[in-house]
Order: C-alpha cells, then sequence, then structure tokens
C-alpha cells in the first residue's frame, strides 16, 4: 500500500502546550506561515500582513453561524444527560451525540420546557430524536432560538475546558449569518473588522454556507484512508457565487469547509445539498487556487486535504517547522497560507 493511503503517516507529535485553548488577541496577532509552491519558500509572519502576500484572487468565506448545540438535562429517572446536537434530518428528527444511557423512547428533559425523545440508536454512537416543547413538536428555526437561550458552545474537546461568556463571540465568524454549525470554520476566527474591510476592498468576496458537524473531529481510525466513512454536511451556494466558480479566476478558499465545498460544486455541479468530498494527495483540488487554514490534528481529514494541496511529506515538514516555532495549533490556533 502506498504511504498515502495510511493513515499512520499523517501522524505527528504535538507538545501539549502548542494547543490554543484560547484565542489571540487582536484576533489578527495570530502567527501566519506562509508557503510559496512556486519557489517553495516559507515566510514567517503575523495575520495582520496577510495582504501583503496574496496575490490577484477571488476570496470565498463560509458565512456559517456556530449555534449552542450543547445542551445538559435529565431523564424521568433524574440521571443526568448531555446532548450534543449535530444537524437535522428531516423536518422533526435530528441527529445528536448523547453522553449518558439511553433507549429508543429514552425521554430527556431540558430548561424551558424542550424535551428530547429519543428514536433511534445508530451503530456508530449518534443518536436520532425529535424535539418538543410544551408537548408541541419544534422545528429546525423555533429550536435555534431555544438553544440560544439554554445551551452552550460546543467547544471542540481537545480546548480541555469549560465554554465562557467570550467563547461567544470569539468562537464565531465576523460574517457568520446561517445557524447551524457545531464547531467554527476557524481559518475564518483570525480577521478584526478592520482587516477585513482592507480584504473586501482589494479583493473580491463572495460567501457560502457548510454547516460544519461534529464529524469535522472525527479521527481517521482505519488502516487505508480510502476506508475511511467520510461524514456528510449541508451546504447552499448562492447564484452569484456559482458564476465566480464558472470562471477561471484564482480563488483563495478560506478554510477546509469552503475548499470542499467549492471542490464537491466542481466535481458535481451541485450547488446545495450534502457533502462528503473527502481530499486527499489522491484526490487534488480541481478548482480552489489558494488556502488559508489553521494547523490541524494528526491523522485527521483535514490535514490529509491539506496534504492534496502541497503532499504529505511537505505538509508535515511545514508542521514540525511551526511546532519548532511554537506555532499554536486547532481551532484558536495560528494560521497558514498556501500560494
Amino acid at each position: 500500500m502506498s504511504v498515502e493511503l495510511l493513515t499512520e503517516s499523517y501522524d505527528y507529535t504535538l507538545p501539549q502546550h502548542l494547543i490554543a485553548s484560547e484565542p489571540v488577541h487582536p484576533r489578527d496577532h495570530a502567527k501566519l506561515l506562509v508557503y510559496d509552491r512556486k519557489t517553495d519558500t516559507v515566510t514567517h509572519t503575523t495575520f495582520q500582513h496577510l495582504l501583503d502576500f496574496l496575490p490577484r484572487c477571488d476570496v470565498f468565506l463560509n458565512d456559517t453561524r456556530v449555534i449552542k448545540a450543547r445542551i445538559f438535562g435529565q431523564k424521568k429517572s433524574g440521571g443526568k444527560v448531555e446532548l450534543l446536537f449535530n444537524k437535522p434530518l428531516d423536518a422533526h428528527h435530528y441527529l445528536v451525540m448523547a453522553r449518558g444511557k439511553v433507549r429508543v423512547g429514552t425521554e430527556l428533559f431540558f430548561d424551558k420546557g424542550l424535551k428530547a425523545t429519543v428514536t433511534a440508536l445508530n451503530e456508530d454512537g449518534s443518536r436520532v430524536v425529535t424535539f418538543s416543547q410544551n408537548k408541541q413538536e419544534i422545528r429546525f428555526e423555533a429550536l435555534v432560538l431555544l438553544l440560544d437561550e439554554i445551551g452552550h458552545i460546543p467547544l471542540p474537546p481537545y480546548m480541555q475546558r469549560e465554554d465562557k461568556k467570550e467563547d461567544e463571540t470569539n468562537y464565531q465568524t465576523l460574517f457568520a449569518k446561517n445557524a447551524g454549525a457545531v464547531a467554527a470554520p476557524t481559518a475564518s476566527l483570525h480577521f478584526t473588522p478592520e482587516l477585513f474591510e482592507q480584504l473586501k476592498r482589494t479583493h473580491p468576496t463572495h460567501t457560502l454556507t457548510l454547516h460544519v458537524g461534529a464529524g469535522t473531529f472525527k479521527p481517521v481510525e482505519v488502516e487505508n484512508i480510502m476506508d475511511h466513512p467520510m461524514h456528510s454536511e449541508y451546504f447552499y451556494i448562492p447564484d452569484a457565487s456559482t458564476k465566480v466558480l464558472e470562471s477561471d479566476r484564482p480563488i483563495l478558499a478560506i478554510g477546509t469547509t469552503v475548499t470542499r465545498t467549492i471542490e464537491y460544486y466542481a466535481r458535481t455541479g451541485k450547488k446545495e445539498g450534502e457533502c462528503d468530498l473527502f481530499l486527499n494527495p489522491l484526490n487534488p483540488p480541481q478548482r480552489v487556487t489558494h488556502l488559508l487554514t489553521n494547523f490541524h490534528l494528526p491523522k485527521s481529514t483535514l490535514i490529509m486535504l491539506v496534504s492534496s494541496f502541497i503532499g504529505r511529506e511537505k505538509t508535515l515538514q511545514l508542521y514540525q517547522e511551526a511546532i519548532d516555532r511554537e506555532y499554536r495549533f486547532f481551532s484558536y490556533g495560528d494560521a497558514m497560507l498556501i500560494l
């Protein structure tokens, strides 16, 4: 089996102190590693200098909004339970992760009269539930408003801390609009209002929506990466954005979620639906020309996506250089620009 197919070959050792549990302030003072593929050169700078490096290109952003997807409640027996909302499956059924033993038919009670009833147990450990309030089933639009009142921002587990009030703004992009994500598109978290305004003045910017699901953190647990069951996430691309995608203009994708959405469109022509595209060195990008992204977990589909742009060896080499220079990793960490 080729080394590109082996999950083990995307591993690296990260010192614990380089996992960022808090963001840098101001946001744009995060470190930025710039890798130019044409010249095979690396520049170390900070995010506030991003525009000094950007070539002429159209910029794409993910306007999803992180919802307060973590809720704490109890069963009829009084036993505690925690739910992590993942996504709607249809108008009435929702995919969730549950901490606490549940069976089909188990009723879970939360603040504000919210009740979840378990309707199915999936083999991967996820659960299907319906939500009701005051004996009335509620739809997603109403559920999001309720979660805003009673829920918690679902920080990734590797931060190893509970969410705080500040995370409600820190873990949300400036342009977050469409509610539905349970994880932030983190490459976008580095923009300050001033830098974002500058970007819009110098580069045409466009939006699309991909609701990041909990599957984004799911480790690859199979030996051959091609055997990994890729998670799917709802996406939508507006007409104005598809026009640019149909052109030959160079594109900077701000983040892995934008990259997967654009690349899914390039392969299928679909502008709405469920995206389950797995980019890796054997399935490289066809439309995205430049990538801005954070540093990702070992053996994750996200480090494999970065490898689809620059190869596995170069990715691991750059990650080691970032570690040697004390870059901060993961959601609240530093950034990398691939030109």
